[in-house]
């Protein structure tokens, strides 16, 4: 590349983000693969992205992984299509009913909010975490993305106690893809995320609080703004929505309670 500074143009090496595509499928016992959806991702944690996925849009319970195996086809991508087994059989008319009822072409706020009622619950956790505790988070991310300091071209999720603890963090140049990496490293565990508190890099979308909410996290932490659907949705799903989370403070937009006494 060509480093232009200070007036000057001079050639140098540097480091990117990688960036592909990745197609999940998905089949119950007895059934062929279906190709449910395909978004670019930064490769690695691949089985996660995709368990995750599938857990966060509804498709898929945290504990129903039989299998997850790349693809064995010989004029396929291998190492870019991940197939995702159940336990049961995969319902292919709900993955296409919830992608219809989730996207932003066309779609008003009050159906997006009502589908994902539907299939979501209220969270109804009494988890709750200091406003010190907080403030310390956006370091301990910061800390954690090694794959950033690099290249300064991903987004992070991660996962803490509402001690304060890291639990696990993922890497992903989609904030939406690395939610799922979290939340599918917990799946494939048979667990949720529950009584912990998400913190992603960016802003907070609809679609994060609620991965959160499928996830059943009742706490979301993000470094920058949210949105308007994403605060109704949080109100609505008893999420505990964070926004602006910095050294000097933070603001509070949903269900309070869980930091503010």
């Amino acid at each position: 590349m060509i480093a232009v500074r200070d007036g000057r143009a001079r050639e140098r090496s540097d480091g990117l983000a990688a960036e592909e595509p990745l197609e999940i499928r998905a089949a119950g016992p007895g059934q062929e693969p279906v190709r449910v959806a395909v978004t670019m991702r930064t490769p690695g944690h691949d089985f996660e992205l995709a368990v995750g996925f599938l857990v966060t849009e509804g498709l898929l319970a945290p504990g129903g992984v039989a299998a997850v195996a790349y693809c064995e086809e010989p004029d396929a991508q291998r190492y870019n299509v991940v197939t995702v087994r159940s336990r049961t059989p995969f319902d292919l008319g709900a993955a296409e009913r919830n992608f219809f009822t989730s996207s932003s072409c066309g779609i008003c706020g009050k159906a997006a909010l009502e589908a994902v009622a539907v299939r979501c619950p209220r969270v109804v956790d009494d988890a709750t975490a200091d406003p010190e505790t907080l403030l310390e988070l956006p370091g301990a991310l910061r800390a954690g993305q090694r794959i950033f300091e690099r290249t300064g071209g991903l987004h992070a999720a991660a996962l803490f106690d509402t001690s304060g603890r890291l639990l696990l963090l993922r890497e992903d140049v989609g904030r939406h893809n690395a939610v799922d990496k979290v939340v599918g490293a917990f799946a494939l565990d048979d667990a949720d995320g529950g009584g912990g508190i998400l913190l992603i890099s960016g802003r907070l979308s609809f679609e994060i609080v609620q991965k959160a909410a499928v996830a059943r996290v009742p706490i979301v932490c993000a470094l920058s703004a949210p949105s308007s659907l994403a605060v109704q949705a949080a109100r609505a799903l008893g999420v505990t929505a964070v926004g602006f989370l910095r050294r000097g403070g933070f603001n509070i937009y949903a269900h309070p309670e869980r930091v503010i006494a």
